[in-house]
């Protein structure tokens, strides 16, 4: 009987998901396969595991999320982040900003995590960058082109690897929807769950996913978080061998590239001058001088962007 609830249940979330979270779904099965594969042997494109996962995990507060259930929760937010924008198809720089994020994190407090750190470059002039639970980084081309070199493109995917490791998307999740998806979930009720249960579910699913979207692109974490999240990237850029004022450097080039008002960054993040004012005492501003070999391969790969 539970079986059979949990098929319906995946069915219609499934069913709810498509809707939700893109309007192609076949074209970002495509897109986030290139995400999971290798992962465990299943496709990131198979939304009813994802769905019964993620409605599991929508039943516990966001400090007792299991890797498995951070990881299901992070793909259904790619892929409504993929269906605002489009991904930048260029598999050399996609391969470089994946060779990068991947030596950082491996410096982090969290080096694994269940599926893996991905890193994908979105096709937008916004300057952004975004970190989906689970270890999925997406960087905007608006962004690279702030990134003087090397130092400064580790410095926004170290920042993006912290919010990571301290799990400030699933804060997003307000707690009156763990609390009811508990009730069902945890309950006799769900033993003899009818078709209203079930789509209770399914809303409660879309509207955690709907928090942290709306977190992560419209209002943004709080000057606390990004405070925090820039600290920890002085710590993963040290460890990791770069110059710790690519951080202040790469800031001060957005500074001079916002527009005030703007609905990118400078909407979801503190003003530039604050970060680096906050910085001051962690990382030391001095002179970058890049390794060639950084500099080549930074140009090579992004020189186009």
């Amino acid at each position: 009987m539970k079986s059979r609830i949990l098929l319906s249940l995946a069915g219609l979330l499934v069913f709810g998901f498509a809707l939700y979270g893109c309007n192609n779904p076949e074209g970002l099965s495509r897109v986030l396969g290139s995400f999971g594969a290798g992962v465990g042997g299943a496709p990131v494109g198979d939304y009813a595991a994802s769905a019964v996962k993620s409605v599991q995990a929508v039943a516990h507060a966001a400090e007792d999320f299991t890797p498995e259930q951070e990881y299901y929760i992070g793909r259904a937010v790619g892929a409504s982040l993929l269906s605002k924008y489009h991904p930048y198809h260029d598999a050399k720089a996609n391969a470089y900003v994946n060779e990068v994020g991947q030596a950082l994190a491996m410096f982090s407090d969290m080096p694994q995590t269940y599926g893996g750190y991905h890193f994908l470059i979105i096709d937008s002039t916004e300057i952004n960058a975004f970190a989906a639970p689970g270890g999925l980084v997406f960087i905007t081309r608006g962004m690279l082109r702030c990134c003087s070199g090397e130092n400064a493109l580790a410095a926004v995917l170290a920042h993006e690897i912290a919010h990571v490791e301290h799990k400030d998307a699933l804060r997003a999740i307000k707690r009156a929807r763990t609390t009811e998806a508990l009730a069902i979930i945890g309950g006799e009720a769900l033993k003899q769950a009818g078709g209203s249960d079930v789509a209770r579910l399914t809303n409660i699913f879309a509207d955690s996913i709907g928090d942290i979207m709306t977190t992560m692109v419209n209002n943004g974490y709080s000057r606390t978080l990004e405070y925090e999240a820039d600290k920890a990237a002085i710590t993963i850029l040290v460890r990791t061998g770069y110059n710790p004022s690519g951080l202040p450097d790469m800031l001060e080039a957005m500074q001079k590239r916002l527009t005030p008002g703007g609905t990118d960054f400078a909407k979801t993040h503190p003003a530039p001058s604050d970060r680096i004012h906050e910085l001051a005492n962690l990382a030391r501003v001095a002179e970058i001088n890049e390794p060639p070999a950084r500099v080549a391969r930074f140009k090579a790969a992004l020189g186009n962007i």
